[in-house]
C-alpha cells in the first residue's frame, strides 16, 4: 500500500480492501518507526488523524474507481501538510521558535479544500523557518534528513514534505514555492512537485513569506497524483485578493494524450556552465526519451534569467520584512521572558524568536526599502522582474513547454553551503525565474547522479498551462520508472 498511487488507494478503499482507519494507521505506524531518524514531521496527533479517518469512512464510495479518472475520489486517503498552513486544532509553527506553541483557530483555504474532499491529515511537516532556505537546515526543530542519504539535505523549504513522501511516510503532501521550494526538494528527494500559476491556489491561511511570489502546490510520487490533488486544491477564494476567479478545470484531462508534436523549449542559459555533469547527463537522457515519445526540441533564450537570483533576493526579503513585522511578541507568538520597556520587548522577542537566516532577510529587506535605496534596489528589481516575464512570453511563441534541470546539483551534504549564503541561494538558480514571472513549474525524477542521489527534470508552462505540463510529465512517467523508486533500506 505504501507504494500505491492515489488512484490505486481510492480503488482499494472503494473495493473495501482496506478501510480509511486501517490506511491511516499503516502510515502512522510507519511515521512512528522512521520519523525519529528523518525529522520530517513536527507534529503528529494520532487521535485527531484517526477521528478524521473514521469520519471519512462514510464518504468513501463503493465500487472500484475507473482508471485514470480526473474525478477520482480522494476521501479516506491520508496526506500531510507543510507546517506553513494554518490547520485548526493543530500546532502551526512555520518551523520557527516564534510560533513554536501556536495552535491555529482556523484552516487555510488549501486545508479546507482537501478536508472537503475527505482527505485525512497525518500531521504537520518540518520546513525551513518561515520558508526561508534551500536545504531545510534553518528549521528551529532541526534539519530534515534526505531518505536517500541521511547525511545529505532534502532541499527546502518544503523538505519535510519531500522527505515524508520519499520515505513513504505519506502518499502525498502540500508544499509552498516562493523561489523553488516545492520543485527543488522534489528533485533532491526523487518525487514530483508542482507549483501552479500564481493565483490558481489561494494563499489564505498560508503564513506569508513574500506575498507576490508565494504559491501553494501538491507534492506526490507522480504527475497523475499531483493532477488529482490540484483538482481539489485549486479554486477562487474571496478572502485572498490575489486569488484568480476563473472556471474550474480538470487538470488530469489530458494525461493520456500522446506527446506527438509537443514543442519543448531548451533555454541555452539553463545548459551552460554551473550545472554538474551528472545532472546534465540525466536531463539529456530524459530529453532523448521525450524525442522518442514524439516531442521535438527547440532552442530558446531567456537572456535575463541570470538576473533572477539578485532580483529575487531584493524583492523577497523586502516583502518578508513587511510580512514578518506582525511577529512582535504582543498579540501571539514568542515573547521574551525578560525585558524593560515595550521597545525592549519587541527587540528581544524578535532577536530570540527568529533564527539567523530569517533575521538576515529581514535586515536586507528593511535596507532595500529604506529611504534612498528603494529606487536603487527594489524598484530596479521589479523592472528586471518584468523583463524576465517578457523573456518567457517570447520563448513560448516557439514552444509549448520549457524544460531543463531543476537544481544544478544533486543533494549536498549538511553544512556544505550553510556558511556561504550566496552559494545556498544559487541552488535555486533554475527555479526562481518562474516565481518572478508567476508561471507554473514542476519537477519530476529523471534519474540518479553522484552518490546515487536523485536528479530532477523541470518543466515550465505558460500561464495556466498546468494540464499541458502534467500531460508531458505523465507520458514520460509511463515510459520510465524513476518516480516509483524508493530508498532500498526503507522498503
Amino acid at each position: 500500500m505504501i507504494n500505491s498511487s492515489l488512484r490505486e488507494l481510492s480503488a482499494a478503499l472503494a473495493a473495501r480492501k482496506i478501510s480509511a482507519v486501517e490506511l491511516a494507521t499503516l502510515f502512522l505506524d510507519r511515521i512512528d518507526k522512521l520519523n525519529p531518524a528523518l525529522n520530517a514531521f513536527i507534529t503528529i496527533d494520532r487521535e485527531q488523524t484517526l477521528a478524521q479517518a473514521r469520519a471519512a469512512e462514510a464518504r468513501v464510495p463503493k465500487g472500484t474507481q475507473s482508471a485514470g479518472a480526473g474525478n477520482t475520489p480522494l476521501a479516506g486517503i491520508p496526506l500531510a501538510h507543510k507546517d506553513i498552513f494554518c490547520t485548526r486544532g493543530w500546532r502551526t509553527s512555520c518551523g520557527s521558535r516564534m510560533l513554536e506553541n501556536f495552535v491555529s483557530p482556523y484552516d487555510a483555504h488549501v486545508v479546507e479544500k482537501l478536508a472537503a474532499a475527505g482527505m485525512v491529515t497525518l500531521g504537520k511537516l518540518n520546513m525551513d523557518e518561515f520558508a526561508m532556505g534551500s536545504s531545510n537546515e534553518t528549521s528551529f526543530f532541526g534539519p530534515v534528513k534526505n531518505p536517500w542519504d541521511t547525511a545529505r539535505v532534502p532541499g527546502g523549504s518544503s523538505g519535510g514534505s519531500a522527505a515524508a513522501i520519499a520515505a513513504r511516510l505519506a502518499p502525498a503532501a502540500t508544499g509552498t514555492d516562493t523561489g523553488g521550494s516545492i520543485r527543488q526538494p522534489a528533485a533532491l528527494c526523487g518525487l514530483t512537485g508542482l507549483k501552479p500559476t500564481y493565483g490558481v491556489v489561494s494563499r489564505y491561511g498560508m503564513i506569508a513569506f513574500a506575498s507576490s511570489l508565494d504559491q501553494a502546490g501538491p507534492m506526490a510520487k507522480s504527475a497523475e497524483d499531483c493532477a488529482l490533488l490540484l483538482n481539489a486544491m485549486a479554486g477562487f477564494d474571496s478572502r485572498d485578493s490575489t486569488s484568480i476567479e476563473r472556471p474550474a478545470e480538470d487538470y488530469a484531462r489530458d494525461l493520456e494524450k500522446p506527446l506527438t508534436g509537443l514543442r519543448i523549449g531548451l533555454p541555452r542559459e539553463f545548459f551552460g556552465a554551473g550545472m554538474d555533469d551528472d545532472v546534465r547527463a540525466a536531463v539529456e537522457a530524459a530529453l532523448a526519451e521525450y524525442r522518442k515519445l514524439g516531442a521535438i526540441t527547440v532552442e530558446v533564450s531567456l537572456p535575463n534569467s541570470g538576473l533572477s537570483v539578485p532580483a529575487y533576493y531584493v524583492i523577497a526579503p523586502a516583502e518578508a520584512s513587511s510580512n514578518l513585522s506582525r511577529f512582535d511578541g504582543v498579540r501571539y507568538g514568542y515573547r521574551a521572558p525578560e525585558y524593560g520597556d515595550l521597545n525592549d520587548m519587541y527587540s528581544k522577542s524578535r532577536a530570540l524568536g527568529f533564527g539567523a537566516e530569517v533575521k538576515r532577510r529581514i535586515l536586507i529587506g528593511t535596507y532595500v526599502l529604506s529611504h534612498g535605496y528603494y529606487d536603487a534596489y527594489y524598484l530596479k528589481a521589479q523592472k528586471i522582474r518584468r523583463l524576465i516575464a517578457a523573456d518567457f512570453q517570447k520563448a513560448f511563441e516557439s514552444c509549448d513547454v520549457i524544460m531543463g534541470p531543476t537544481s544544478p546539483s544533486v543533494a549536498f551534504a549538511f553544512g556544505a553551503k550553510s556558511a556561504d549564503p550566496v552559494q545556498m541561494y544559487l541552488s535555486d538558480i533554475y527555479t526562481i525565474s518562474t516565481n518572478l514571472a508567476g508561471l507554473p513549474g514542476m519537477s519530476l525524477p529523471c534519474g540518479f547522479g553522484a552518490h546515487g542521489m536523485p536528479v530532477g527534470l523541470q518543466i515550465i508552462g505558460n500561464w495556466f498551462g498546468e494540464a499541458r505540463m502534467l500531460q508531458a510529465a505523465h507520458q514520460y512517467q509511463k515510459a520510465s520508472d524513476w518516480h516509483v523508486r524508493m530508498p532500498e533500506e526503507l522498503k
